[in-house]
């Protein structure tokens, strides 16, 4: 908040939490941990602790949220706020560690998974990068935590590349000048949610007068967000006995890894997306994975978030979530990969039209029109009473094909982090990088003990549709 900026209310708005990332604060608790994360590998020698500060501090200016923590309302009269912090301390979020030698992949595992089982601390921004040694091969790590409220998958991605360059060869950036802008006052908080609240009436008249500008367009948006609001509720998710329970505050991460180029000719042979082909990988993974614990498989499916982006082209880079979602079901009961494929990739095809993304996104959208303190006290009640809607989370996270660098070090793999919540004990992230694909399975650390055994059937689910694809 710029408190002499004479659009004083209107940067407030601006500057405030959206809707949905209100939601990632407010259902966090001890036993769900709402940041999503990161592990990029490199290859030479690790660079000096002081030098990879001096290099991360340099491009903080282009991502002003990295400097800002969240400050909420007096007595919660609207949605807390992106503030700068005055306090703000590099070396608190940027830490310096090693795994114990032979330094294997195992005890890497290990480490991250210990790492971001952590909640990150309110009081500052939120967000953390370590500094990995000890790797083999000469190889060294940065993992990276974000809250979910901070930055969505799209612009992670974002993040990433603003860190690393394409050149390794690339001048280092100029230092940073940054100084933080004033703290606001009690005062000037409680007048500007007041105002916020108080507008709040006037924003929904106005997107009401834009839909009566084109009356039938907005019926038929109306329409299709019904429809999709209606098609949430119509059934429950089935429990298993693995995905679905109790949480507790651990967390385990398993990967697995595989081709794009392999992807695409599955992709091209049967004429479906590079997402139906990784999706129909996980669906065959837990088909392995469910048989192994004994759990039925035969005629079962699996329920899973699958998220969409809202971002624009011209809003691409920008913090925030602009996200919605659909509820896909994984046909696990379908025993052959190519007939799981089609499965797969008819039922993404039929929710692309059905408007089940914008009823999730119409959901939140009447949030935003929700007073501050009705909005936390329906955040802490969704956290209490947990959902019974899916199984899962499935989430593709596009990244860069070209080879990058951090200080002249090529990033050999990068593997994604999301988090599981209330009532699902597993979710897969999938993230591509440089002509490689690589799947994050994260998973509760007491009810999944063997989550690397999932992480390895979605790679044996990948290969035997390559196989079956010639």
């Amino acid at each position: 908040m710029r408190q002499r900026d004479p659009r004083g209310l209107a940067v407030a708005m601006a500057d405030r939490l959206s809707p949905l990332d209100c939601v990632f604060l407010q259902i966090e608790n001890d036993t769900q941990q709402m940041h999503v994360g990161w592990l990029m590998t490199f290859d030479g020698p690790a660079p000096a602790y002081e030098a990879f500060c001096e290099h991360i501090e340099s491009r903080l200016d282009v991502v002003p949220r990295y400097r800002q923590r969240v400050q909420r309302m007096p007595l919660d009269l609207a949605r807390p706020m992106w503030v700068d912090d005055p306090h703000f301390s590099l070396t608190h979020h940027l830490r310096h560690t090693a795994i114990p030698s032979p330094g294997d992949e195992a005890r890497l595992l290990a480490l991250c998974g210990r790492v971001l089982g952590q909640r990150l601390d309110r009081d500052r921004p939120l967000w953390e990068m370590w500094l990995i040694e000890g790797l083999p091969r000469r190889r060294w790590a940065v993992l990276s935590k974000v809250h979910h409220a901070m930055i969505d998958g799209v612009s992670g991605s974002d993040i990433i590349e603003l860190m690393l360059d394409a050149d390794p060869e690339a001048p280092t950036s100029a230092p940073s000048r940054w100084s933080p802008a004033p703290a606001p006052s009690r005062a000037s908080l409680a007048g500007s949610g007041a105002a916020w609240t108080a507008r709040l009436p006037l924003e929904a008249g106005r997107t009401i007068a834009r839909a009566a500008r084109s009356p039938v367009q907005a019926a038929q948006g109306a329409a299709l967000r019904a429809y999709g609001v209606a098609q949430l509720g119509r059934t429950a998710a089935r429990p298993t006995s693995v995905l679905n329970g109790p949480l507790s505050p651990h967390r385990r991460w398993a990967w697995a890894r595989g081709d794009l180029a392999e992807v695409k000719a599955v992709k091209n042979a049967t004429g479906c997306t590079v997402n139906d082909v990784l999706l129909a990988a996980i669906a065959g993974g837990f088909r392995e994975y469910l048989a192994a614990r004994g759990e039925q498989v035969e005629d079962n499916l699996v329920r899973t978030l699958v998220p969409v982006s809202l971002r624009l082209p011209h809003e691409h880079g920008q913090l925030g979530n602009r996200v919605t979602g659909v509820m896909a079901e994984l046909p696990v009961g379908v025993a052959d990969p190519l007939e799981r494929l089609a499965a797969v990739s008819g039922q993404l095809d039929q929710l692309k039209n059905s408007g089940m993304a914008a009823g999730i996104d119409a959901v939140f959208s009447v949030a935003g029109f929700v007073p501050g303190g009705i909005s936390v006290v329906s955040g802490k009640v969704v956290a209490k009473t947990g959902q019974r809607f899916v199984n899962t989370v499935t989430t593709n996270i596009p990244g860069p094909q070209q080879q990058l660098y951090l200080l002249g070090r090529p990033m050999r793999e990068v593997f994604p982090y999301v988090p599981i919540a209330e009532g699902v004990r597993i979710t897969i992230a999938i993230a591509t990088y440089h002509g490689r694909v690589a799947f994050g399975a994260t998973g509760d650390f007491d009810a999944v003990p063997d989550l690397e055994v999932l992480a390895q059937a979605i790679e044996r689910s990948l290969a035997e549709l390559v196989a079956a694809a010639g």
